[in-house]
């Protein structure tokens, strides 16, 4: 990327295009932009030290100004300008010089004052070099100053430039003159503008390049809360429900060792075989994270076929789940079969820790057209291990799957005791995802 500086009249360099000695002439403009920045003033004397140099002491020292006359000898044109001595010509360049020092700040004092003593000083036919600096004011005030203020800051200067085309019309055709200084005048205002204009333009892309970053940084941010949302959602679903099953698996065991060791055997290899469920899906889970490009060959996500081992390993628990499903479950896209399979697994977990081992589960998951239904409904016969109605991340994260597909999930007291949980997914083209499954 062409980075790009600006010097103070706006022009603007590529540092990138036009390599080490340019940048190095960029690099300077930006330290002498920002030391007029902490000192202004240092700027202004410079340019009022500068015009004085350049066309006030050639005035004093050749005494232009107080010799007897100016005009074209050829044509027997001659103008008599009027002598004074050199204090007054002195008076008369600081009165044009020196508001010049306000020519930033107060653009407009500056130019009427300077003005002033323009206009005081053709009144008396006065010719100083000096005179140049009302073209500097009237740039500055274009440039600085509101462009309200600007047409009567040009209907000063026409009438200062009108009486020295009168006071100078013995030698010069007053058309001519006007012709000339208005030129200049003009050059002076558009030179003006057309620096505002491209400061303005500067000042906008770097505006909106400062928005573009903050927002690009907020995209960052936000996509940053996004995964870690998805990714504690996922881990979640992955330990809360296996652990609950371990944990179910070893209070039976536990409990058989005694009774019938062959059962709490069993218990110790079901406990093994979700634990190595658990490993694998948090493996898989972390190597989505990893960056790494050598990273192992990773297992698909679980899906709707999935759903029979998921019951098979709460059954082991206790619980008694009757599964039945309807219509063409498993021709649906692999991003609904997981929000599928996490929304039954959650539900499950939960009957799971908050119903006990001893109840019985109805489970039907079913499309109808493009709507998919998911009813998991459970007796609560075994006694709830936990307040079976409160509301914790488990289903604020089935709402915010089934939301992904335009879809609600609703929890609440069945009907002759127990819990049911519902959730309907919207499968129409036009409603999902939205912001894609997780």
């Amino acid at each position: 990327m062409t980075s790009v500086t600006t010097d103070d009249t706006g022009d603007f360099i590529g540092m990138g295009a036009l390599g080490p000695a340019a940048a190095r002439l960029a690099r300077g403009s930006q330290r002498l932009r920002q030391a007029d920045r902490a000192r202004p003033w240092v700027l202004d004397a410079a340019v009022v030290v500068l015009v004085f140099l350049t066309f006030c002491v050639p005035d004093l020292v050749q005494g232009h100004g107080a010799g007897d006359g100016d005009g074209d000898a050829r044509h027997g044109l001659h103008i008599t300008f009027t002598h004074l001595p050199w204090p007054a010509t002195l008076a008369l360049q600081a009165g044009l010089v020196l508001p010049l020092l306000w020519r930033r700040r107060k653009p407009s004092v500056a130019f009427g004052l300077i003005a002033a003593v323009f206009v005081l000083q053709w009144s008396l036919l006065v010719s100083l070099r000096a005179d140049i600096a009302l073209f500097i004011a009237l740039y500055s005030l274009a440039l600085h100053e509101r462009l309200r203020r600007l047409p009567w800051a040009c209907g000063i200067m026409a009438g200062a430039m009108v009486l020295v085309a009168v006071r100078v019309s013995s030698a010069i055709s007053a058309w001519d003159s006007l012709f000339f200084l208005f030129s200049t005048t003009l050059a002076a205002v558009a030179l003006a503008l057309a620096v505002r204009i491209r400061r303005a333009q500067l000042a906008g892309l770097r505006e909106r390049a400062a928005r573009l970053e903050i927002e690009r940084d907020q995209r960052s941010k936000l996509a940053a809360a996004t995964e870690r949302t998805r990714v504690a959602r996922e881990m979640h679903d992955i330990v809360g429900h296996n652990l609950s099953v371990m944990i179910s698996l070893a209070d039976a065991g536990a409990y058989a060792v005694g009774i019938a060791p062959d059962k709490g055997k069993e218990a110790l290899e079901l406990i093994g075989d979700s634990g190595r469920q658990a490993l694998g899906e948090l493996r898989r889970m972390l190597g989505v994270l990893r960056e790494a490009t050598d990273a192992p060959e990773l297992s698909p996500q679980p899906g709707i076929a999935d759903i029979d081992a998921l019951c098979g390993r709460v059954r082991s628990a206790g619980p008694e789940v009757v599964y039945r499903t309807g219509g063409e479950v498993d021709a649906l896209d692999s991003g609904v079969q997981l929000t599928v399979y996490r929304i039954v697994q959650e539900a499950l977990t939960n009957t799971l820790k908050h119903a006990g081992t001893g109840t019985k589960v109805h489970l039907a998951v079913a499309v109808t057209g493009t709507e998919l239904t998911i009813r998991v409904q459970d007796t609560g016969s075994g006694g709830p291990a936990g307040p079976a109605n409160e509301e914790g991340h488990g289903l604020a994260g089935m709402r915010e799957r089934a939301a992904l597909y335009g879809g609600k999930v609703s929890a609440g007291p069945a009907p002759g005791g127990g819990w049911t949980v519902q959730a309907a997914l919207d499968l129409s083209p036009q409603s999902g995802p939205q912001g894609g499954a997780s």
